[in-house]
């Protein structure tokens, strides 16, 4: 990314969260079939397919690709089927990127945010699939300087023409 203003910012930001949703649906078909993607199984029931879909949140609208199964039970949690509005999820995710957090920490806050338990085996796969782009970010090469503006200010009571307010210096 090449950040240079504030749209650059949120711009970065729905393509990190629209990656994220993306593998968290992937972990969560793979939890739903028992299986990864490439592995053999001797289940009926395989991939088939992505579905577009068009999501919202905060920081704007962004395309996800929802994975699909041949026998069509696959219904996904992490954005349910008929759902556009992310907003209640991004900061969630945002927060797993922002903290190392542990698979507990990491299901504690799934099941916050669902209304449901996660296995182990989900919580691992999902961390599995986030690590690479969590790891990618980390490591990706910084500008020698950011334009920051700090505004700070004390903030007094003063009496003026007999009334008390506050006044910032």
């Amino acid at each position: 990314y090449d950040i240079r203003t504030a749209k650059d910012i949120e711009d970065a930001l729905r393509d990190l969260m629209g990656g994220t949703i993306q593998e968290m649906l992937e972990a969560e078909l793979d939890e739903h079939l028992g299986y990864r993607s490439y592995e053999r199984s001797d289940s009926s029931n395989y991939r088939n397919g992505k579905k577009t879909k068009k999501i919202r949140g905060n920081l704007g609208e962004t395309e996800i690709e929802v994975p699909q199964d041949r026998d069509g039970t696959f219904e996904p949690k992490v954005v349910k089927k008929r759902q556009k509005d992310i907003s209640g999820i991004e900061q969630k995710i945002i927060s797993l990127y922002a903290k190392g957090m542990t698979t507990r920490q990491i299901s504690d806050t799934i099941e916050e945010i669902y209304g449901f338990e996660v296995s182990d085996g989900m919580v691992s796969d999902i961390t599995d699939r986030l690590l690479p782009q969590i790891e990618d970010w980390q490591n990706r090469p910084l500008d020698a300087a950011y334009p920051i503006v700090f505004i700070d200010a004390v903030h007094f009571s003063v009496r003026d023409n007999g009334q008390i307010r506050k006044l910032a210096a």
